[in-house]
């Protein structure tokens, strides 16, 4: 990664620049055994489109505040981009009711409803499937997002050091973030081709740090795994030898 990047939004460009093509992250739902893997384009592209509707649809600016109720997952990443990308404060598993906008997953959609703002849905389906019924005043992100644009550019330059994220009590600017992301990257030991499994939640700066901002910093990239638990004895093991695994923060 460049030293001057300063946001992560920069530190996607530089992954991008680097090796489009090398993945960066592998996620696993262990309850439903999906498993999708996104290299650099692929999730870059996600998030040009996620911003793309963040910034225009849902008129979001810089500064807005974002309530992100979604568990560790391979969309709640891109979300994460997204807001850093437009310069809006992603607040994971922040209060609604004092959000500017919220994304939801299906299981905190009442706690999403108080939101006075714009509300938008994922229903965390294999694939990045729709709502078989969109939930009522909600967008469905899966109907949505298609049909955004494959570039983004944000209306004014994201300042590195406005608020970018909010979780367990911490906010960071987004200079911060990236330098604490690049300190973890070191103790954990990444480097370039690096590879990170995380069995970490996304409610604390260490899960999200293991599952995306970490190898991200690195050059590395992340297997993330959600409801690890549901493994059977040895699926571990295996799946670390079959995802040619270097480093572990289950």
């Amino acid at each position: 990664m460049n030293a001057s990047d300063r946001t992560p939004a920069d530190l996607l460009r530089s992954a991008l620049a680097a090796d489009p093509a090398r993945p960066l992250v592998t996620f696993y739902d262990d309850a439903t055994g999906e498993r999708v893997e996104l290299s650099v384009a692929t999730f870059a592209n996600w998030v040009s489109k996620t911003a793309n509707l963040l910034q225009g649809d849902l008129t979001a600016e810089p500064g807005d505040r974002l309530a992100l109720l979604l568990p560790a997952h391979w969309q709640s990443a891109v979300w994460l981009l997204a807001c850093a990308s437009v310069g809006v404060i992603a607040d994971v598993g922040g209060d609604p009711a004092g959000a500017d906008l919220v994304v939801s997953g299906p299981d905190t959609l009442d706690r999403a409803a108080a939101c006075r703002g714009e509300r938008v849905a994922l229903a965390l389906r294999p694939m990045g499937g729709r709502f078989p019924q969109p939930p009522a005043g909600f967008a469905d992100y899966a109907v949505e997002v298609p049909s955004q644009g494959d570039r983004f550019a944000p209306y004014a330059p994201v300042d590195p050091d406005a608020p970018a994220l909010a979780v367990g009590g911490v906010e960071l600017t987004a200079a911060a973030l990236v330098g604490r992301a690049r300190e973890d990257a070191e103790a954990l030991g990444l480097t370039a081709g690096s590879r990170l499994l995380s069995g970490r939640t996304y409610d604390s700066w260490d899960g999200l740090s293991a599952g995306l901002f970490a190898p991200l910093a690195a050059g590395a990239s992340v297997v993330l795994c959600r409801h690890v638990g549901e493994l059977a004895e040895g699926g571990l093991a295996k799946r670390t030898e079959s995802e040619r695994v270097t480093h572990t923060a289950a």
